[in-house]
């Protein structure tokens, strides 16, 4: 089952790969534990091929809800630079990873800490409990390095990395990507997203104008579902220059990509989007020469976002396979819960 069978997504042309590394430079890998109850791990996204740390990024971020404790966005906000990979993990690994990943910088700059100052390093996170053993931080500094070390353009989506012990809609999820390719005067130019999916209930699920979830929700002889206590994170590139606040505009439309599948942003739900540019490369310069796009033209960039966002989602579910919890109950993959349902899709 490939989200492109399913004909849901037929408006806007998109990257070679389908993913956020269509967008050149950017690059993605993971680090994957699976053994028995410990089903978590490790996924880093190197913003572009160069030095990050000494060419900086524009870029935001934008809180749709707040339960959640991801690192680095502060700052991120406060200078609109990006200066670090971005790390996914399970939320009691924050501390290892930014742990971790701080004494990769360190052995790669020396200066760092000294005539440089500390990084600002973006570490995000979502809740993997349910099927992972999150109280036994099994998360290690190998695993970080590992991550690093993995990354390629042609990365896995669905149950790897910190997606290995994630749920979305009561179904297995994990790592989902897409791209959309966006003409601006008469040039190509290229948006991608890439999501960390753990968040909201079966039955309102939707799937293009489907309200799959439901029908799923009918059949299921399990009637009882929890609040949603589950998290998204959301990275959204894109090689169109533009500013940080128009950045966090078009992170802003992040949120209709969730809607469109169903989230209704639940109270317990860490919803969280970070928007970065490659086009324009801070360097320590008196005087920073930067181009952006004009205002008037961002709704296209826009769209693109929402409608990315939503097929990220939706990959998530797609590429995962089912999975069993610590518990010992099998969390099923959307592609096994429609065929032991008997549902046609």
């Amino acid at each position: 089952m490939r989200s492109d069978n399913l004909k849901i997504f037929t408006d806007r042309k998109k990257g070679p790969l389908n993913k956020i590394t269509d967008v050149e430079g950017i690059r993605v890998g993971h680090s994957t534990i699976n053994d028995g109850k410990i089903k978590t791990g490790v996924t880093c996204i190197m913003p572009h091929g160069g030095d990050i740390f000494k060419e900086k990024l524009i870029g935001a971020s934008y809180i749709i809800n707040g339960y959640g404790k991801s690192l680095g966005l502060i700052q991120l906000d406060e200078l609109g630079t990006l200066e670090s990979p971005i790390f996914m993990t399970n939320t009691m690994s924050i501390g290892e990873v930014l742990n971790s990943s701080m004494k990769w910088m360190i052995d790669k700059y020396k200066d760092v800490g000294n005539k440089s100052g500390a990084p600002n390093i973006i570490v995000t996170e979502c809740n993997d409990g349910v099927i992972n053993d999150m109280r036994g931080l099994h998360v290690k500094e190998k695993n970080v390095l590992e991550a690093i070390e993995n990354i390629s353009e042609d990365f896995e989506e669905g149950s790897v990395g910190a997606g290995t012990g994630m749920i979305s809609f009561n179904l297995k999820s994990g790592i989902g990507s897409s791209s959309r390719i966006i003409e601006i005067k008469g040039k190509n130019y290229t948006l991608g997203s890439l999501v960390l999916s753990n968040f909201g209930k079966i039955k309102d699920l939707k799937i293009g104008n489907r309200e799959i979830g439901c029908q799923m929700y009918l059949k299921s002889k399990e009637k009882k579902e929890g609040k949603d206590k589950g998290s998204i994170i959301i990275i959204i590139a894109t090689d169109i220059p533009l500013s940080a606040r128009q950045l966090k505009r078009v992170a802003k439309r992040s949120a209709i990509g969730l809607g469109n599948v169903g989230s209704f942003l639940g109270h317990g739900s860490g919803d969280i989007a970070i928007a970065f540019s490659t086009a324009n490369k801070i360097k320590d310069n008196t005087f920073e020469d930067i181009r952006i796009l004009r205002e008037d033209l961002l709704d296209e960039v826009f769209k693109a976002c929402a409608e990315s966002v939503e097929e990220s989602i939706i990959n998530s579910l797609i590429y995962s396979k089912s999975e069993i919890s610590k518990d010992g109950k099998r969390i099923f993959s959307l592609e096994d819960n429609l065929k032991n349902l008997g549902i046609d899709f």
